[in-house]
């Protein structure tokens, strides 16, 4: 089955608010995100180690399969708890969306003032954990996997970027800011390791070169 992905059309309005947005690059104050911090090089090492290779499954995945942006408390879904956990001085209305504020983007370097040029990065991508072993679980897990505010799975970061990321794992993409690869490595196998997820071997090689560095 073709996968299914969510893609914004600008409308004049968007793009307006694009403009200002990309002039708030060079003027808005710098927020850093507030991903959970994950395990270290080392501990990352060794996760790697205990990972199964096997080939990844590409058939029957579905976004729908995995459901997300659930409530987390009062009226407040995952997707407004992490805009407001990773931005700066985040000003939310009365049914939590968030009005103002600042957000930096780790993967690129760019900072945004509205949480409409953010997206909410599955850091292990959902298909990429259907073809690694989520196709057995339970809805229950799977949703519990696409809200996951405790590991280093869920991050605010450009839109656009999130967007050509896709579902690539860091065999064929990795973020821009070579600073933050390390992180971002630690953190794809720190996720993986916890859900029993299986790394393919073209996969598995880049992390082992990345953390190799780290």
């Amino acid at each position: 089955m073709p996968r299914f992905y969510a893609r914004r059309r600008l409308s004049v309005a968007a793009a307006a608010t694009a403009l200002i947005s990309a002039v708030a690059l060079f003027s808005a104050p710098t927020a850093s995100a507030a991903l959970p911090t994950p395990v270290s090089a080392a501990t990352a090492r060794t996760y790697l180690a205990s990972l199964t290779v096997a080939t990844e499954d590409r058939t029957g995945y579905n976004r729908d399969l995995f459901p997300h942006w659930i409530t987390q408390s009062s009226s407040c879904n995952t997707r407004e708890v992490v805009l407001k956990r990773d931005g700066s001085n985040v000003q939310q209305d009365s049914s939590c969306a968030a009005t103002s504020g600042s957000w930096y983007s780790v993967y690129d370097g760019a900072t945004w003032t509205a949480a409409s040029d953010l997206d909410i990065d599955h850091l292990v991508p959902l298909a990429e954990a259907w073809d690694s072993g989520a196709d057995s679980w339970t809805t229950s897990r799977r949703q519990s996997f696409a809200n996951d505010l405790t590991r280093p799975q869920l991050i605010a970061v450009t839109d656009n970027v999130n967007q050509a990321k896709g579902d690539q794992d860091p065999a064929t993409w990795m973020p821009s800011r070579t600073a933050y690869r390390c992180t971002y490595v630690r953190a794809w196998v720190q996720v993986k390791y916890y859900y029993g997820l299986s790394v393919d071997s073209a996969e598995k090689s880049a992390l082992t070169n990345y953390l190799a560095s780290c």
